[in-house]
């Protein structure tokens, strides 16, 4: 079997893909809780959230992606099994059913900047030991807090 021979050194990769692992759990589980808010969201201002959510799960998924075939680029295998992210998630769970349009709005800017704390925390610790690494992170960050800002601007 091949392996992807990293072209990093092996501290590096390590850093690095631990940055990288913590990522896909939060955006993995960011685009889960964003669908199930959007189909079971009720309210007045249904229709802009409804479809503000599924931006936030287009961003997620997309990230996701950019996130994971980092981690193989560098030669770290991401574990996205519905297993690892249930078992390592740090993301509050909505509740079972109708949501609140005005709950859900809070709800998502709460993750969001959750979220986005983490990831200013790996762009830091990535920045010394690839730069390249760090540079995907401060993308995803920057459409994560334009994320955070419209939906706070709603609460």
């Amino acid at each position: 079997m091949a392996a992807v021979k990293s072209p990093i050194d092996d501290e590096a990769k390590k850093v690095a893909g631990d940055a990288l692992q913590g990522s896909l759990i939060d955006l993995i589980d960011l685009s889960l809780l964003a669908k199930q808010a959007h189909w079971n969201l009720t309210g007045r201002n249904f229709k802009v959230v409804h479809e503000h959510l599924d931006e936030i799960v287009a961003l997620a998924r997309g990230g996701q992606d950019d996130v994971a075939e980092r981690a193989v680029a560098i030669g770290v295998n991401p574990d996205g099994r519905a297993r690892t992210v249930a078992d390592r998630t740090r993301l509050p769970q909505l509740e079972a059913g109708y949501l609140d349009d005005d709950k859900v709005v809070a709800a998502v800017t709460d993750v969001l900047a959750q979220i986005i704390a983490r990831f200013r925390e790996r762009i830091t610790v990535t920045d010394e030991p690839d730069p390249v690494t760090q540079d995907l992170l401060i993308g995803i960050a920057r459409e994560l807090e334009k994320q955070h800002w419209m939906f706070q601007a709603q609460t």
